[in-house]
C-alpha cells in the first residue's frame, strides 16, 4: 500500500460519503422537528431521476438540480401533509414514498425516453466538473502531497465540499440559532412549543422543506457526479443507509458525519478490493465486499437504536389542545 492506494481511498471515501452526508443531514431536520422520515431513499430517488430527466432535456446543471431539490421537496410536502396537517402513520407515509418512487421513476422514464426506466446521459457540460484541477496537476508528483492532498482532498467538485461545509453550518443552525432552539424544542415538547405562540405545524414544514431540498441536492449528485444518467433504482439503499448513520451519529449533525464517512470508507473499500488477493484466503467474493456497507447498517441499528436517545416527540402527531 503506498500513497497513491490512500490518495485514491480518501478521495473514493468523501465522493462516496456526500450524497449519504447530505441525506443524513436531511433526515436530521426532519427527524429533530419530530417527524420520522423512512421516505429519505424515496426523496432521493426520484431526485435523482428528476436530475438526470432535466439535465438531458435542458442541457443545464441549474435547471437539474433545481428540478431535483423541486421534486424531493414536493415529495416532503406530501409526507407533511399525510403527517403533519392529517396526523397519519409516518412510518407508512414514508414507506409509500419509497414505493412510489421506485415504480414511478422507470414508468416516467420508459414513458419519456423510452430507454427501459433509465434517462439518456447528460452532456460534459452538465455534468460538475472538479474544482481545482489546476492544483492537482501542480501537486502532481510530489511524494504523498500530491496523491493524498492533491487527487485525495483538492480533486473534488463543488458539491462535496459545499456538503462538508454544510456540517459545521447545520451545527451552528441547529445549536446556535433561535430558529435552531425551537426546531429541537419541537421535536422534544410541541406543547411548550405551541405554549409560546410558535406554530409546531410550520415548524415541522420549515424542516421538511429543508429535508426535501438536501435530498434532491443528494440526488442530483448521484447522476451529475457520479453516475452520468439515471437508472433504476440507483440509489440502492443509501437513504437507510443515510438514515442508520443518522441513528449511529445519535441525532447530531458531527456524529452522523463521521458515521456517513465510515459507510463511505466500506463502500470504497469493496470497491478497490474486488479481485485482490489476500494471504490464506486467495481472492475475496466479489458479493461479500459489495455486502459489507449494508452489513454494517444492520449490525449498528440493532446495537445502537436502542441504546441512542430519539427526540421525545419522534413520530408522535401534534394535535393543539383546545
Amino acid at each position: 500500500m503506498d500513497e497513491a492506494f490512500f490518495g485514491a481511498m480518501l478521495a473514493s471515501t468523501l465522493r462516496v460519503s456526500t450524497p449519504l452526508i447530505l441525506c443524513a443531514l436531511a433526515g436530521l431536520f426532519s427527524e429533530r422537528s419530530g417527524v420520522v422520515d423512512i421516505g429519505l431513499e424515496g426523496k432521493m430517488l426520484f431526485g435523482a431521476f428528476a436530475a438526470g430527466a432535466a439535465g438531458a432535456a435542458y442541457g443545464s446543471t441549474t435547471i437539474a438540480i433545481a428540478c431535483a431539490m423541486l421534486v424531493a421537496t414536493s415529495l416532503s410536502w406530501m409526507h407533511g401533509l399525510a403527517c403533519v396537517s392529517h396526523k397519519g402513520d409516518q412510518v407508512v407515509s414514508g414507506v409509500a414514498i419509497n414505493i412510489i418512487a421506485s415504480g414511478m421513476t422507470v414508468v416516467l422514464g420508459i414513458a419519456w425516453f423510452a430507454q427501459g426506466g433509465q434517462t439518456p446521459p447528460v452532456t460534459g457540460e452538465v455534468r460538475i466538473q472538479a474544482l481545482f484541477p489546476q492544483a492537482v496537476a501542480a501537486l502532481h508528483g510530489i511524494p504523498w502531497i500530491g496523491a493524498v492532498v492533491g487527487e485525495g482532498l483538492l480533486g473534488h467538485n463543488a458539491m462535496v465540499y459545499f456538503t462538508l461545509l454544510l456540517v459545521p453550518a447545520t451545527w451552528w443552525l441547529l445549536f446556535r440559532t433561535r430558529f435552531g432552539l425551537r426546531l429541537r424544542a419541537v421535536g422534544e415538547n410541541p406543547q411548550m412549543v405551541d405554549a409560546a405562540g410558535v406554530s409546531v405545524a410550520g415548524l415541522r414544514y420549515t424542516a421538511l422543506t429543508l429535508n426535501g431540498m438536501l435530498c434532491g441536492l443528494a440526488g442530483s449528485y448521484l447522476v451529475l457526479a457520479q453516475s452520468a444518467n439515471f437508472s433504476h433504482n440507483m440509489t440502492a439503499g443509501r437513504g437507510f443507509m443515510a438514515l442508520a448513520a443518522l441513528i449511529f451519529g445519535r441525532w447530531h449533525p458531527v456524529g452522523a458525519f463521521w458515521a456517513c464517512l465510515l459507510f463511505g470508507f466500506l463502500d470504497a473499500a469493496a470497491i478497490r478490493l474486488q479481485g485482490v488477493q489476500l494471504p490464506g484466503l486467495g481472492e475475496v467474493p466479489v458479493q461479500a465486499i459489495q455486502a459489507l456497507p449494508y452489513v454494517l447498517t444492520v449490525v449498528l441499528l440493532a446495537g445502537f437504536i436502542g441504546k441512542a436517545v430519539a427526540p421525545q416527540a419522534l413520530g408522535k402527531p401534534y394535535s393543539k389542545e383546545r
